[in-house]
């Protein structure tokens, strides 16, 4: 029995099956490459989920999270700790926020967002318009904010007071404003639902609306944050500043971290005991948020991931060039990329990254509408070149 079928066997006799895993357990991870339990060797574009924005195992990370490891993992949140301040600090230095709450997790993030949004609002408004195709979390209260039914089926009935726009469309989003509305909730870009950008125009109006309504602007910038669009926050490329931000995922290249970000007023409807997180911010992933901070903002990083960017999107381009019956187009910000499929290349989704799978590569198709690629940030051009031999070899046996 092989090391990865034994894995398996093992796993699914004790997991509850929330997941469809690929048969293969991962062992070892070093930049854009992991390997299984067998010693297969994979070329990673999905990252953990867009986490691992460094890369497995960043040697500076690695070291930073060791070193607090063998000091401090965990005291509490009665007390102050030097990793979860210096990382506040750093966050707020590079942004336009004054304070911050840590969490978790991307959805734990979102709930405190939600809270502070409802109690800053004050008594009769609480309700919170998010978009068709969002995603938020998978609490309840973030389940209920995303704008996806099929996370809602077998639920019912959701947390009240949360109601959905039709994507893009501003008159949609307007007409559901009422006395009750407290703030609107977005992602910059769609990740789950087909890696979907919004305008900055759009956003722009949105961003009116809530100033003439007295409403707050909540980004979720559980993706689209710590870099993954180009700069260090996708809302700064796009001219339009919310009121709370949050940001998970890759702030710890792949330990659990989330944060929550807004101004010192709006902060300040939150008060001792209204909210809490046993472990959230703990030393040592907090040590990890502040590795990863420092190396993202070293000198041409950024401008790296704009580079990396813009060529994934021109050698996804020309895929879709080749082969007009499966795809058609490309879509995303920095390297946060969809290949667009057409009405065919759709129903060969899941063919097509089992294919990758089967060709050492891993992506994802998201909202059944596109091939997702979301590799580390330090991806190399060589690497990249690597990933578009494989697609047009799976592309190829398909077309």
């Amino acid at each position: 029995m092989t090391g990865n079928s034994n894995w398996k066997k093992r796993g699914d006799k004790v997991f509850i099956g929330t997941y469809s895993r690929f048969p293969a357990a991962m062992v070892r991870g070093e930049g854009c490459r992991l390997w299984d339990a067998d010693g297969r060797e994979y070329l990673d574009f999905l990252a953990g989920i867009a986490v691992c924005s460094l890369g497995h195992c960043h040697p500076a990370v690695t070291e930073a999270v060791c070193r607090q490891a063998g000091t401090l993992v965990h005291v509490s949140n009665l007390f102050y700790t030097a990793p979860q301040i210096e990382l506040a600090e750093l966050l707020i230095a590079h942004s336009f926020a004054d304070k911050v709450f840590m969490a978790n997790s991307g959805a734990e993030a979102n709930e405190a967002a939600l809270k502070l949004a409802r109690i800053h609002s004050g008594p009769g408004r609480y309700e919170v318009i998010s978009l068709a195709g969002s995603f938020h979390g998978r609490t309840l209260a973030t389940v209920a904010a995303t704008g996806q039914p099929r996370f809602h089926q077998g639920f019912e009935p959701l947390p009240h007071g949360f109601v959905h726009a039709e994507f893009g469309k501003l008159e949609s989003l307007e007409g559901l404003i009422s006395d009750r509305t407290c703030a609107i909730m977005c992602e910059p870009l769609q990740g789950e639902s087909g890696v979907r950008p919004l305008e900055p125009e759009y956003l722009a109006a949105i961003r009116k609306l809530c100033d003439r309504y007295n409403l707050l602007l909540i980004f979720d910038e559980v993706q689209t944050g710590m870099g993954r669009t180009g700069t260090l926050f996708a809302y700064e490329q796009l001219g339009v500043t919310p009121d709370i931000l949050t940001l998970a995922k890759a702030m710890g290249n792949g330990l659990p971290i989330g944060v929550m970000l807004t101004r010192e007023d709006i902060a300040a409807s939150f008060t001792v005991g209204t909210h809490a997180s046993t472990f959230g911010g703990n030393p040592v992933a907090a040590a990890a948020g502040v590795a990863v901070l420092r190396l993202m903002l070293a000198d041409g990083f950024l401008a790296g991931v704009r580079e990396k960017g813009e060529y994934l999107a021109e050698r996804l381009a020309d895929v879709a060039r080749r082969f007009p019956a499966l795809a058609s187009g490309v879509r995303g910000r920095g390297l946060l990329l969809g290949l667009v499929l057409t009405e065919r290349g759709r129903e060969q989704g899941p063919a097509i990254v089992q294919g990758m799978f089967e060709q050492g590569v891993l992506i994802n198709f998201a909202g059944n509408i596109v091939l997702r690629f979301i590799p580390p940030l330090i991806v190399s051009r060589e690497e990249t070149d690597r990933m578009i031999a494989a697609l047009v070899h799976v592309l190829g046996r398909l077309a």
